[in-house]
């Protein structure tokens, strides 16, 4: 059977208890609280009822199989001080998505959350993703900027982030580049901090070396690229003014986009400008822009119906909506052929 494979899913409607406890849990970092507070834990049977709800019923709607689902971005919050914190913060949100994976084993795969923060090294990431894919999870999300639109990390390709590069690639799996909460007032979260996260990371890869470096790693830049795709004659003549190789083969043999772009044009644009070789099917689901389009009556995250009124041939259907996602995630492959899909 085909699948469709959706690369970028996130666990959005967590019950009011979580958000009422990652509240305390930041209260109790920031120190306006003197006790940490204890976890109430989601049961089987409310976490099952509200994926049923809403994960599973649009999956089912819009047509696709399998969504990689990953913890909330917007809720990661690596800003938020303290490794303690991060690490029970992206352990809690981690074991929720993988008992929504154990109960939906043929519709979801789990991607997981990583317990970075502004000042901490990369240990403890690397710990938490080793557990992860011991776990099942087959990626993660990686943040370029823990402090919430300040910039305050090292470029990507800075050899600070080796270490967490040779741990993905040892342990066969990609990471989706996705910022979480915007700490600054004139970047709108979801408008403006993540395309302008998704636009920046990829100037970095242009202006590094990281894949001649780490040539087996592999990197989803999310949201249709930001700004990338539409500007792409800007970012090959600077390549071309910082003495770097053609975009083709300094970068887009490791780099992917995915289809989070809310409008037909966007997505023509897409691909008409990259090779089909580097999209992969993606909706956010359940993610940011929750509304129906005027113009045409459906959602604007229902990325599919862009993708139909696509002229591709076969190969290329197959490659966006299932190939190139068993391909830059091994691991997922391996989860769905032993289930026989």
């Amino acid at each position: 059977m085909s699948l469709i494979i959706d690369c970028h899913g996130h666990f959005t409607t967590e019950p009011p208890e979580h958000h009422a406890f990652r509240t305390a849990q930041v209260a109790y970092a920031e120190g306006k609280s003197s006790e940490p507070p204890i976890y109430p834990g989601i049961p089987d049977k409310q976490l099952r009822d509200i994926i049923e709800a809403n994960q599973l019923k649009i999956q089912r709607e819009r047509g696709s199989h399998v969504t990689l689902l990953s913890p909330r971005a917007s809720g990661m919050g690596h800003h938020v001080p303290g490794p303690s914190v991060a690490k029970e913060w992206s352990r809690l949100s981690n074991d929720n998505v993988g008992r929504i994976v154990d109960m939906f084993p043929d519709n979801f795969a789990a991607v997981c959350q990583l317990p970075q923060t502004v000042d901490g090294d990369l240990s403890d990431v690397i710990e938490e993703l080793e557990r992860c894919v011991e776990s099942g999870f087959v990626g993660c999300n990686l943040n370029p900027d823990p402090s919430g639109g300040r910039w305050s990390s090292p470029p990507i390709y800075d050899p600070w982030w080796d270490p967490m590069w040779e741990a993905m690639v040892a342990l066969r799996v990609p990471a989706m580049i996705h910022v979480s909460s915007s700490c600054e007032r004139c970047l709108h979260m979801t408008g403006a901090h993540y395309i302008n996260a998704d636009t920046a990371v990829f100037m970095q890869l242009i202006q590094g070396d990281l894949f001649e470096r780490h040539p087996e790693l592999k990197l989803i830049i999310p949201h249709g690229g930001g700004a990338a795709p539409y500007h792409w004659g800007r970012y090959r003549g600077l390549s071309i003014m910082l003495e770097k190789p053609g975009l083709d083969t300094h970068l887009m043999n490791n780099v992917f986009f995915d289809t989070c772009v809310y409008h037909q044009a966007g997505i023509d644009t897409l691909f008409r400008v990259v090779d089909t070789k580097n999209i992969l099917f993606g909706s956010e689901l359940l993610g940011a822009v929750k509304a129906i389009d005027p113009e045409t009556g459906h959602p604007f995250d229902d990325t599919k119906r862009y993708i139909d009124q696509l002229t591709l041939d076969d190969e290329q259907r197959h490659a966006v909506f299932e190939g190139n996602a068993r391909r830059v995630y091994p691991l997922l492959d391996e989860r769905l052929r032993k289930r026989g899909l």
